[in-house]
């Protein structure tokens, strides 16, 4: 009976995944054939990413993706990383009102949060800047910046809630200043919780559609028109006509690039698993 309930689950699990990655899959296969619809099999070939790599429009779209899904990542990991140690050592009716300001982004509607940054970038611009436009580079990146921060508190902060809440006095204590404790005794126990948070802020960017349309302005790597990032000028061509085929090569590039990141966080968090169980397996040793 408890044979027949692994066995039973192991297919359930397999099934789900498949469905999950079967359309990725498709678009992968069909990457390796110039057929301008998916579903049409004109022979095996390697020109779609050549052609990927020589289309100025998707290159431009592909920079202005990352740049600002780098850049969103950084502030993101940031703020939020200095949020959640904040909160840890304050009060708890501050940590109360820090988690519940938190958590509304995240529930929220994101086209609440889009509509919401739009009207207060047009007021900023009537008031402040005489009427004038400031929708850009930099609304766009506070955008994606105000979306990522609460992903980040989330990730940071059930790593702090493990801690020994008097580690950083005792470090204190003994001499360190405030900063050294916080590089020396913090920050490498929530390593794991920032580098989720990172990569959860670098997924929303590069995957964002809605406050992107919003909040985008003046180009950024072309210097003409509106930023054109890979979401945007997917919607774009769908309004005009079918995809570009190209957008399926860049589809295999992106999936190959993020399960080996997935790959490198796994083997880094089962290596750092096996030093702690080691040193853990010494201190009971000389106890």
């Amino acid at each position: 009976m408890v044979k027949s309930k692994k066995i039973f689950a192991g297919i359930y699990i397999y099934l789900l995944l498949f469905i999950m990655y079967l359309p990725i899959l498709v678009l992968i296969a069909f990457s390796f054939t110039e057929a301008t619809n998916v579903g049409v099999w004109t022979g095996f070939s390697f020109n779609l990413y050549a052609r990927l790599f020589q289309s100025k429009e998707i290159m431009t779209a592909l920079g202005n993706t990352l740049i600002i899904a780098f850049i969103s990542a950084v502030i993101s990991t940031l703020l939020g990383t200095a949020g959640a140690i904040g909160a840890f050592y304050s009060r708890k009716r501050m940590v109360k009102a820090i988690e519940g300001v938190t958590q509304i982004p995240i529930v929220n509607a994101e086209i609440v949060m889009a509509l919401s940054l739009t009207v207060l970038f047009v007021f900023v611009g009537s008031v402040i800047f005489h009427g004038q436009s400031i929708f850009g580079f930099w609304t766009l990146l506070i955008g994606h910046v105000v979306l990522s921060v609460p992903f980040v508190y989330i990730s940071v902060r059930p790593k702090l809630m493990q801690l020994d809440p008097h580690l950083y006095e005792a470090a204190l204590d003994l001499g360190a200043t405030p900063q050294k404790a916080l590089w020396k005794i913090i920050i490498p126990q929530i390593m794991p919780g920032i580098l989720s948070g990172f990569l959860l802020s670098l997924t929303l960017s590069l995957d964002d559609f809605i406050i992107t349309a919003f909040t985008r302005g003046t180009g950024l790597l072309n210097g003409e028109g509106t930023i054109e990032t890979l979401s945007t000028l997917v919607q774009a061509k769908i309004k005009r006509g079918p995809i570009p085929p190209e957008m399926r090569a860049l589809t295999l590039i992106i999936f190959i690039v993020v399960l080996l990141v997935v790959v490198g966080i796994t083997l880094y968090r089962n290596k750092t698993r096996s030093v702690k169980k080691i040193r853990k397996g010494r201190e009971n040793h000389e106890f």
